[in-house]
């Protein structure tokens, strides 16, 4: 049975374990985390999973998971969870990304496999948003209460700082991680905006509006880049909308998946 106690498989012969939860049932949410690591993902997670079943993977390499040294690319990651959906024969699924989770989203998308029904992309990287105004801001170049207040709209409620060093060192050890898989070029990839153009399944892009890692304008290029794509703006909210409006996130999510559900 599903639960809330992680889940440990190895996948593409061996070679690679990951650890996902896997809670509740029902149409099925892969829910895929940013550099914020999976705990940025767990309230929108305990809130879905009272009626769907949501399994969240946590990327190698995070939270003190096994990464192998050839597992190196957002592709790496894309495939892997491609192969993990077969593994777990889910069909119907709904895959929701935040950061570099929705950059992951999207390439998986586009290789088109038939147990993805559609893709909410919260506040994703991985374009070149094609102007200096639409560029990627590195979040650890700036100062902590810098990047607060740029990732949050509210950062004297919503910005944690490390419990300790225990958590200090995970967070330096998942920022490591990330500068592996999305380092160069930062955050994006060259082809990824034209490549958009051949997404054959629905996807909603919900952006949050005080995001200034990537601002309102770079999330309007990538869902103007998506053939149908929804944009939906949510007030209130930067980098984490997930976090800060949670609420309007789950209805958001909830209508699109009734409405792309096979």
């Amino acid at each position: 049975m599903p639960g809330k106690e992680p889940v440990h498989v190895t996948l593409f012969a061996q070679t690679l374990p990951l650890a996902f939860t896997d809670e509740g049932t029902g149409q099925t949410f892969l829910l895929l985390h940013g550099g914020a690591g999976p705990g940025s993902m767990a309230g929108l997670g305990a809130v879905l999973s009272q009626n769907a079943r949501v399994v969240t993977p946590t990327h190698p390499g995070f939270n003190g998971e096994p990464k192998p040294n050839w597992f190196t690319r957002v592709d790496d990651l894309a495939l892997a969870y491609l192969a993990l959906i077969e593994q777990l024969q889910l069909s119907n699924v709904v895959v929701v990304g935040n950061s570099v989770g929705g950059w992951i989203a999207a390439e998986m998308a586009l290789r088109k496999s038939p147990r993805i029904a559609g893709i909410v992309l919260l506040n994703a990287v991985g374009i070149d948003g094609g102007s200096p105004e639409r560029a990627i801001v590195d979040p650890m170049a700036l100062a902590p209460a810098e990047r607060a207040a740029h990732a949050f709209h509210d950062p004297a409620r919503f910005a944690a700082a490390p419990s300790g060093p225990e958590a200090a060192r995970v967070m330096a050890d998942n920022q490591a991680a990330l500068r592996v898989y999305a380092g160069e070029p930062f955050m994006h990839h060259p082809t990824l905006r034209s490549r958009l153009a051949q997404m054959a399944v629905p996807a909603l892009v919900v952006w949050g509006e005080s995001d200034r890692i990537v601002n309102l304008g770079y999330g309007q290029v990538y869902a103007d880049s998506i053939p149908g794509a929804r944009f939906e703006k949510v007030a209130g909210a930067g980098h984490f909308p997930q976090i800060e409006r949670p609420d309007e996130v789950v209805r958001l999510i909830r209508s699109f998946a009734d409405a792309s559900a096979r």
